[in-house]
């Protein structure tokens, strides 16, 4: 289904420039380079980790990302469905913010709400009033709700997919309070299914980024009003080759460079990422997975930039992860996990999504070191043993201790990274070979795949 974008008349300063809100100024003030919060619900391929309620992740970069609250949600919806998709955070003039969503719990794309989830939130941290806002009386849904200020029409927009002359067109209702709203009508409608509608204004001129719901493809709109029926295509499709959805634009705090994500649309799904430094001329870059990681098995992420206290607010009310997860440097789709009790990397997301998931103890031989002990199996460490890496219980003993013990240095193929030498072999370090982990003797002066394959991403 759909997802939206987060931002607000306050992100739009932080970000450098507006979600559809042309020339007026935000009633809140941020400085700009401090941080991001992303939205979204969570699912796994097999589902084991489907869950409808709102879960938040914080950025300082707005490419890789820390889950908050463990990665569990932080409200969940009560009324109607009882669960939500497509979670959007707009902040309000008044410098607050609202969380709108839309009113489906699973996937059932049969339900038909004509609701939308709302909580008011003064910081992300607490959420109140919440509360169904009734967009239409249609027998169809409202799907993926997004909201901005028209300064036009002193309201705000909310605009959102339905079904109207037998296809999805995006509508548009306009409310001062978000509890109650003006009648819909049709904002965008291509001639063709359209759903996904996410909004940034740039140098005084609005875009819109949707999805073609025939081909799975991303397409760009501008128009230079906030007007319904303004909108006209002006990109070509954007894919990664494969169905995408959920268009979000977010600007980077440190350089004149825009990143357009996009989710693919089923559990088996993973986020996509591109980049440019010109919105209006319409052309995007798919960048590598190494720039970037999404929260784990997050779904429909929206994007706000928040100030540098409301990031540091945020992890301290939220808390971070307690596990890590480890990317591959030159496989960046995949992740360090064990199979079978045997150490590997597999491609993102896979099941059970847990073997991925790591607490990095102080080394069982050396606490200078690190040891990795598994989630889903506590009593149990990553150890080499012959070479090649297996997972394991503790059995207590100095060889064992030694087998799990590794030291982090910078990464062999790139210094932002880690590589882990091995503790009782320190000419070896921990690498993949036809994906599977196993320490092999490295220098800086080996091979250049051989280090690739030693070096390693630690994030969530």
């Amino acid at each position: 289904m759909k997802r939206r974008t987060l931002l607000s008349a306050t992100g739009a300063a932080l970000a450098g420039a507006t979600l559809l809100r042309p020339a007026a100024a935000s009633a809140a003030s941020a400085a700009p380079g401090d941080g991001y919060v992303m939205a979204y619900f969570t699912e796994s391929p097999s589902m084991t980790a489907a869950n409808y309620g709102l879960h938040l992740a914080v950025s300082t970069d707005g490419l890789n990302w820390t889950p908050l609250n463990q990665n569990r949600p932080v409200a969940t919806p009560t009324l109607g469905s009882r669960g939500l998709r497509d979670p959007f955070v707009l902040r309000r003039q008044n410098g607050g913010f609202v969380v709108l969503a839309t009113d489906l719990n699973g996937t059932d794309w049969n339900y038909q709400s004509q609701y939308l989830h709302v909580w008011d939130s003064a910081d992300l941290r607490t959420f109140t009033g919440y509360r169904l806002l009734k967009v239409h009386s249609l027998a169809t849904h409202a799907w993926a709700p997004e909201a901005y200020w028209d300064p036009g029409r002193g309201q705000y927009a909310v605009v959102y997919s339905a079904v109207t002359g037998g296809r999805n067109v995006l509508m548009v209702n306009y409310t001062a309070d978000f509890v109650t709203a003006s009648a819909p009508q049709t904002f965008f409608d291509p001639g063709y299914d359209a759903i996904d509608g996410s909004f940034v204004s740039v140098n005084g001129v609005n875009y819109m980024y949707f999805k073609n719901n025939t081909n799975s493809t991303l397409l760009g709109t501008r128009s230079t009003t906030l007007n319904p029926g303004s909108f006209s295509i002006h990109t070509a499709a954007i894919g990664p080759g494969r169905g995408v959805e959920a268009p979000q634009i977010v600007k980077s705090h440190t350089a004149n460079t825009w990143y357009l994500w996009g989710d693919t649309w089923s559990p088996n799904g993973r986020f996509f990422c591109w980049q440019t430094t010109n919105v209006a001329g319409g052309a995007w870059s798919l960048l590598n997975d190494r720039a970037y990681t999404q929260p784990l098995n997050s779904k429909h992420p929206g994007i706000a930039p928040v100030t540098a206290a409301e990031l540091t607010a945020l992890t301290a009310a939220w808390g971070v992860p307690t596990w890590n997860r480890i990317k591959s440097y030159n496989f960046p789709d995949r992740y360090v996990r064990h199979g079978n009790n045997v150490g590997r990397i597999d491609t993102y997301p896979f099941e059970p999504y847990q073997d991925q998931l790591w607490t990095l103890v102080p080394g069982l031989a050396d606490p200078a070191g690190v040891s990795f002990r598994s989630v889903n199996y506590p009593d149990r460490y990553l150890r080499h043993y012959d070479y090649t890496i297996r997972l394991a219980a503790n059995d207590g003993t100095s060889a064992f201790r030694g087998d799990a013990t590794f030291y982090r240095t910078a990464g062999l193929a790139d210094s932002s990274w880690t590589s882990f030498r091995s503790y009782n072999f320190p000419d070896r370090y921990l690498r993949h070979y036809d994906y599977l982990l196993r320490i092999d003797p490295l220098t800086s002066g080996s091979p250049a795949t051989d280090r690739q394959d030693a070096t390693f991403r630690i994030g969530y």
